[in-house]
């Protein structure tokens, strides 16, 4: 059997990146960026006050209390035209341009103003309360990297960047294939020997929490003509991900009825648990990705593989890995044998606030309610040795998105 490491480097030097859309700054939102952001103007144009008071020479205000001319004032959006010479000052407000002979500005509430002048209060230096020119970024200066999901303070800061189109990589199209006799879709009449599917469901919120786009092919009966017909509804998909067929029964017919149309297997069962038969290869140009048919062991693959699969093919810089974390173990566990297990568990704390883990009793592949519970996975390389309750492990945090999805 493939090691997990093996399997998703396999996975992901089969892939590559998406090309590029044009979208407006406002919809970028969660989308990859397929190119830097460069901002197209300076931030702020002009030196501006970071205060309500009064802008003022420095050298004016050493010895307070100092009594000064008021010339004119400074709102944000409107500058005041003159120049600030000996003994004046201009009222100025937050956002303000700066006038000419001014370099420093006074808090209003350390002024006092009179019938046409202001008494300062206390002294200031030059560049106090004064926001330089640029002090946020510069015309050319780079703001966002080529790769990175934007989030809602990227969106905002290519608008502040005067920003209005952005280059973000297209979302992949992902065909789901749910098969088997066994299961109908909720709602359905369910026979006595049927149970409801769930896995198509949940892996198409799984594709949009990790940036893609589902296109729910239906069920597929165990039947060779039906599922053909079926999996050519992926054509001009960028991805299929089939879900149950995957293994060695008599009615798992994934493998069989894709060769006939054209499936080169690139490899098939990984050394891990759940998750054991999963298979990769391609149909034509369109890479497949089949997950095992019991929910969790579906979900799980789709952490460990779905994920950094379409984040390559969304060019995101630093997804392509689930992210982990470090637990103690509030009880002991036994060896692991010879496959990567992921173990459904929850998080919490100890008396100092440090992080714990409990693995939950019983770890089927059948219980979905025991993922649904789950705040992470913690991961046993195979082999690895009994551990003592209080020793530190590895954990993947399921995101709360997946959760919910």
């Amino acid at each position: 059997m493939l090691s997990v490491d093996d399997a998703l480097a396999r996975i992901l030097g089969a892939l590559a990146p998406l090309p590029a859309e044009q979208i407006a700054v406002a919809d970028g939102l969660g989308r990859v960026l397929a190119g830097d952001v460069a901002a197209r103007r300076t931030q702020p144009p002009a030196a501006v006050s970071a205060m309500d008071g009064y802008a003022v020479r420095a050298e004016d205000v050493q010895t307070v209390p100092a009594t000064l001319k008021v010339i004119g004032q400074a709102p944000a959006g409107d500058a005041f035209a003159g120049t600030v010479g000996a003994g004046e000052a201009v009222r100025i407000f937050t956002g303000g341009p700066l006038p000419g002979g001014a370099d420093a500005v006074v808090m209003q509430e350390n002024a006092q103003a009179g019938d046409g002048t202001v008494t300062v209060l206390e002294s200031v230096d030059a560049g106090r309360f004064v926001r330089p020119a640029g002090l946020d970024f510069r015309a050319g200066d780079v703001g966002l990297k080529a790769g990175r999901v934007l989030t809602a303070r990227d969106v905002g800061f290519a608008a502040a960047m005067n920003v209005p189109w952005l280059m973000v990589r297209r979302r992949p199209r992902v065909a789901i294939l749910a098969t088997g006799d066994e299961i109908v879709m909720p709602g359905d009449p369910i026979g006595p020997s049927q149970i409801v599917s769930s896995n198509s469901i949940a892996l198409a919120a799984v594709v949009r929490v990790f940036g893609g786009e589902p296109c729910m092919l239906g069920i597929a009966p165990d039947d060779r003509d039906a599922l053909a017909a079926m999996a050519a509804g992926a054509a001009g998909a960028d991805l299929l991900l089939t879900s149950g067929g995957a293994s060695v029964g008599d009615h798992d017919l994934v493998q069989s009825v894709l060769g006939e149309i054209g499936f080169e297997l690139g490899f098939w069962k990984i050394a891990m648990r759940p998750g054991k038969p999963l298979i990769f290869g391609h149909v034509g140009d369109t890479p497949v990705l089949g997950l095992p048919g019991n929910p969790v062991s579906a979900l799980v693959c789709a952490m460990i593989f779905l994920r950094p699969a379409l984040a390559r093919m969304l060019g995101a810089a630093d997804a392509e890995a689930a992210p982990r974390l470090t637990a103690r173990l509030t009880e002991p566990l036994g060896e692991n044998d010879e496959r990567q297990d992921y173990l459904r568990a929850k998080l919490g704390n100890d008396d100092g606030g440090g992080l714990v883990v409990t693995p939950f009793s019983r770890q089927d592949s059948s219980m979905l309610a025991m993922l649904a519970a789950a705040d992470c996975l913690i991961l046993r390389a195979p082999h690895a040795p009994a551990l003592d309750a209080g020793t530190v492990v590895e954990i993947l945090p399921i995101p709360g998105s997946l959760l919910s999805a």
